[in-house]
């Protein structure tokens, strides 16, 4: 092998020994400042951290459910509303479920399955200027209603679907 390139593979394999030394280091180092930082409680993941209705979550019938989340459980059915959500399901345990609304100013929209054990699925905040649209997948126990109600302007607007299941997917 000519001299030369012995020693571009000799300056080569040192440039990437170095490189990886360093690599390895700053990973380390990064991978440290973190640890150390989370576990004395500098760095929280607030975003992570959702806040927690427990009255709302630990309601068992539709109705408390829906006064604790919304202070109210008065609505108004709406035709602006669309709930996308196949009429039959046969595992209950994954519902895949879209709203959509063409209201305006929507503040959030919030999921109820009227025959669960815990009837409020979930609520999403959105922001005034958002558009009006959420997809989630939720658990149903047996065949019920799914409601979603939308807060709009100050005002709670509703929409139900039932929505038949064959296997229920909340361990009834």
């Amino acid at each position: 092998m000519p001299l030369n390139k012995q020693f571009n593979k000799d300056v080569c394999r040192n440039l990437f020994a170095k490189d990886s030394r360093r690599l390895f280091l700053k990973r380390t180092l990064n991978s440290a400042t973190i640890t150390l930082a989370v576990s004395s409680g500098l760095l929280l993941p607030i975003q992570a951290i959702a806040a927690w209705n427990e009255v709302a979550f630990a309601a068992t019938n539709l109705q408390t459910a829906i006064k604790s989340v919304l202070g109210t459980d008065l609505s108004r059915a709406s035709d602006k509303i669309s709930i996308k959500i196949p009429d039959i399901i046969e595992n209950g345990a994954i519902v895949p479920v879209t709203v959509s609304s063409t209201l305006k100013e929507v503040s959030t929209i919030t999921l109820f399955s009227e025959k669960n054990t815990a009837p409020l699925v979930a609520q999403f905040e959105l922001d005034k200027d958002c558009i009006a649209f959420i997809s989630t997948r939720i658990k149903m126990s047996q065949t019920s209603n799914v409601i979603a109600i939308v807060t709009a302007r100050g005002n709670n607007y509703s929409a139900r679907k039932k929505v038949k299941v064959t296997i229920g997917g909340c361990g009834d």
